[in-house]
């Protein structure tokens, strides 16, 4: 029987062998053919190497952004399954994983389908393909290694067709190009011969430009002035008297140096004559901020932006002014509005430090009150309990510490600082949570149920914000079924990872939340507790986001919900150190 067994295998492996070698192959028959018929050509290889049910394709087209499907059975299959079923299925699995799972069963027309679904290129990017088969034993660890093989051939063929086809592409719009240029060029040599009248009519239509800029100058609400290479004032509209209080006759001869303060013009004058000899402009010319002196004498500030053209030789220098003031005074007001509202500001976050602080400092404080009357009642007896008062006064001076450590995190959030970063077990930090919480769960009648996942990688973050976090989820869970009689009070912790981030989960059978509430949870100051401060959940996020992560609530399938917490694994250099 060994022998046999042998016998078998080896024959199993030569088939499979075959099988790669036939795979291998396609990409040969393959080039220069379209996509759809390479996926043809894969799917009839693998139902026919496999002996499958069906194969299933589903490809991405990047350039239309749509997708194809295709679907290949066996040969004499009397019914074939529903591709767009399979793509709905396929597309809600992978919803509710994140992640697209090596193996799937689904009943489909009363059959039991076992179904392999393949990425087609790295991140899926090309497609997916899914087989398919009613055998309890597929895929066997030769099947998937060629369904594996034909994945990959089908996507480096796929890859390749698709750079051949934009090739293609490419070609024909060059093709397209070279002959809208070639036909631009004899447009262009007709234009040519038409330049002598041309020139005519752009003389009559520069003579009319000069007209509408006239016009534009006359009717602008900025002040427009021009000057020659001298300096001197040889244009100005009529807003020049509402901006300087000049009349623009009053200005034509006049050096522009008159419009500006006395400290200014030996600027301008310096400058003017550098950029007349070099050409070197160490002014903005365009939205300049500069102070312009009015005819009374006041200084006020305007926005210049000036051109420059040439006619005759000669430089001709316009340049457009307008009068800021009352922007200016706006931005003053503005800044001392937004002066006013950092203030306000201000005041708000004291006010939620200060709120912070006593909702998170209450549970070490309730601690130290019960410890020291413990710690009392174990020195008056008779004989005193010096052991058990000794390890009171110990949890006194824990529980002492504990606060101090929760005020300084807290200021340090809300002063936005940096988290005291450190590799941080999740596992040992929860189980200190429930060590300190057990006493208080135990006397709300919770009970305490944990599923914390081995070999659980560590996080880097602030232990103590961190633990500050659980806390709360444990007391927010445990409020929540204080009024529970019907059915136990369940409080369930969970951890997890998928080798990014580390996830913890609390789970009660409390009153829960409705829908309505459920984007409102995470506000400072919003509670759906009679005594709330609506403070501890904001804080956890604002925690959990420091730490680059997220911070969700759910709604229970069954009573209660659902709160959890999910934050980037430690960096390996931080494991190693």
């Amino acid at each position: 029987m060994q022998a046999e067994d042998a016998d078998d295998q080896i024959k199993h492996l030569q088939r499979c062998i075959n099988d790669l070698v036939s795979l291998m192959a396609l990409p040969a028959t393959w080039s220069g053919i379209e996509p759809s018929q390479i996926v043809q050509s894969l799917l009839d290889s693998l139902v026919r190497l496999l002996s499958l049910d069906f194969v299933y394709v589903c490809l991405n087209d990047p350039i239309v952004g749509i997708s194809t499907e295709q679907i290949r059975t066996a040969q004499g299959q009397s019914t074939a399954p529903d591709a767009a079923e399979i793509c709905k299925m396929i597309g809600r699995r992978f919803d509710e994983r994140h992640a697209l799972p090596s193996l799937l069963r689904q009943s489909i027309d009363g059959q039991d389908i076992a179904l392999v679904p393949l990425q087609l290129g790295l991140h899926g990017e090309i497609g997916l393909i899914v087989a398919g088969s009613q055998r309890a034993d597929f895929p066997g660890p030769t099947e998937k290694l060629v369904l594996s093989v034909a994945a990959n051939q089908a996507a480096i063929g796929l890859h390749e067709a698709r750079i051949l086809g934009e090739q293609k592409r490419i070609a024909t719009e060059l093709d397209e190009r070279v002959a809208q240029r070639t036909m631009e060029i004899n447009q262009s040599n007709s234009e040519l011969r038409k330049e002598i009248a041309e020139r005519k009519r752009a003389k009559d239509e520069l003579e009319r430009s000069e007209a509408r800029y006239r016009v534009v100058v006359e009717t602008a609400s900025d002040a427009v002035i021009s000057m020659d290479e001298s300096g001197v004032i040889i244009l100005a509209n009529p807003a020049t008297k509402r901006v300087f209080g000049y009349e623009p006759t009053e200005l034509i001869g006049r050096p522009l140096t008159s419009l500006m303060p006395e400290s200014m013009q030996r600027l301008h004058e310096a400058g003017y004559q550098r950029y007349l000899a070099t050409g070197e402009r160490r002014l903005n010319w365009q939205g300049t901020e500069v102070t312009a002196l009015r005819a009374n004498g006041d200084e006020f500030p305007v926005e210049v932006s000036f051109g420059e053209m040439t006619a005759d030789g000669q430089k001709i220098f316009t340049g457009f002014i307008r009068d800021i003031s009352e922007k200016k005074l706006a931005e003053t007001a503005l800044a001392k509005a937004r002066a006013e509202l950092a203030n306000v500001a201000r005041i708000t976050s004291l006010g939620e430090l200060t709120a912070s602080i006593a909702h998170e400092v209450n549970q070490p404080l309730s601690g130290i009150i019960t410890n020291a009357s413990t710690c009392l009642r174990m020195l008056n007896g008779d004989p005193p309990n010096i052991d058990g008062a000794r390890e009171t006064a110990r949890r006194t001076i824990r529980d002492g510490n504990r606060a101090s450590d929760v005020i300084t995190r807290l200021r340090t959030l809300f002063s936005r600082k940096e988290v005291n970063l450190e590799l941080v077990d999740l596992n040992e930090a929860t189980r200190e949570v429930i060590a300190l919480s057990l006493s208080e769960l135990q006397r709300n009648q919770v009970v305490v149920r944990h599923e914390l996942a081995d070999e659980l990688p560590p996080v880097q973050g602030d232990r103590i914000q961190l633990q500050q976090v659980i806390l709360n989820l444990f007391r927010n869970a445990s409020d929540a079924m204080s009024i529970v009689d019907d059915r136990p009070r369940q409080l369930s912790i969970t951890t997890a990872s998928d080798n990014e981030h580390v996830r913890l989960t609390v789970k009660d059978t409390g009153v829960g939340f409705g829908s309505e509430v459920a984007d409102r949870l995470f506000e400072s100051f919003y509670t759906t507790k009679q005594d709330g401060m609506g403070i501890g959940l904001s804080i956890s996020r604002s925690i959990i986001q420091a730490h680059h992560g997220r911070l969700w609530a759910a709604i229970n399938d069954g009573p209660g919900s659902t709160f959890g917490f999910s934050i980037p694994c430690g960096r390996q250099s931080d494991r190693e150190q």
